[in-house]
């Protein structure tokens, strides 16, 4: 058995009535957790006063223990089903993920298909120049999209300066040093690097593949940072002090044109400010099922298998 808060059982509780309302719960435990991808997933023993279920968190649903008598079949399942239900929509939050940094990352593609056809050093060297101005696309981003409060603003393509600029106000403070180092490291480093292979008279393909996976991964991390810091992550929960958050998408209904996104709490529930993170328009049956939809019908119910999976059949098997 693992510790659960008060919050936890209720919300656990509350969920398991709404889909089993004919069901009277005798006791429950939380049972086992696993985390996947920073999602964490806790799974619970419910017994009723008729039968008994597996709810498993993040999201929720539940398993009947007659279809699914082994736990890790059920975890199992759970884990597949969380891979298919979204699988209509990951190229739309995955380009909202890093918004507006979408032509920095266009860029490093394009650096990377450069790279394949690249043979000669003058192809190394324009490897270098791409992955220089890929850098500077970054920087001209970051100033565009956040209001930086710095007295004296540097030039546009001012890329240390710039570094400097966004680590003192994404990274300030003195707990923060080891964090700004690091970042302002692999930025400055990267920018060199990339300088001198513009103009190597003896570069290589090896140099030019160092120089863009340099690039790509520094951009990843500070394109990650600059995100968090507009969109006011917090690094764990301000309520709980748990770090299990994760983004929760929304729309407004004065407004369905525009998709908002915050932080939420895994353990508490607390919610953080939204922020607009895109447009993208709904056509009307869209809308209207955003709008209305309270419940679900008929094919939104749980639904479990008639038999317990005991084993996988096989084509070859006989009756």
């Amino acid at each position: 058995m693992l510790p659960a808060t008060d919050q936890e059982r209720l919300d656990v509780c509350d969920y398991f009535a709404s889909q089993a309302p004919d069901l009277k719960i005798t006791f429950l435990q939380k049972v086992y957790s696993e985390t996947v991808l920073s999602h964490r997933h806790d799974v619970w023993d419910i017994h009723t006063d008729k039968d008994r279920w597996w709810v498993i968190t993040n999201p929720t649903n539940l398993y009947s223990q007659d279809q699914f008598p082994n736990m890790d079949l059920a975890v199992t399942f759970h884990m597949g089903l969380c891979l298919r239900m979204p699988v209509s929509e990951p190229r739309q939050l995955n380009a909202r993920r890093i918004m507006p940094f979408g032509e920095t990352f266009k860029q490093i593609a394009d650096c990377t298909a450069a790279l394949s056809r690249a043979d000669t050093v003058a192809d190394f060297q324009a490897v270098g120049m791409r992955s220089r101005e890929t850098l500077l696309t970054f920087i001209g981003a970051a100033q565009d999209w956040v209001r930086w409060e710095c007295n004296d603003r540097p030039m546009r393509a001012d890329f240390r300066a710039w570094v400097e600029v966004i680590l003192a106000e994404a990274l300030p403070g003195r707990e923060q040093k080891e964090r700004r180092h690091l970042f302002k490291t692999l930025l400055i480093e990267a920018w060199t690097f990339a300088n001198w292979l513009t103009h190597a008279r003896a570069a290589t393909w090896h140099d030019a593949e160092a120089c863009i996976s340099t690039v790509e991964h520094v951009l990843g991390l500070g394109t990650s940072l600059v995100i968090r810091f507009h969109r006011d992550v917090p690094e764990a929960c301000p309520k709980c002090g748990s770090r299990s958050l994760a983004p929760e998408e929304g729309r407004d209904v004065r407004d369905l044109d525009v998709v908002w996104e915050r932080p939420v709490c895994g353990d508490c529930g607390w919610t953080g400010k939204p922020m607009p993170v895109d447009v993208e328009p709904l056509d009307e049956e869209h809308a209207l099922a955003l709008i209305e939809r309270v419940g679900g019908n008929e094919t939104d119910e749980c639904v479990i298998m008639e038999a317990p999976l005991r084993r996988i059949r096989k084509p070859t098997d006989v009756d």
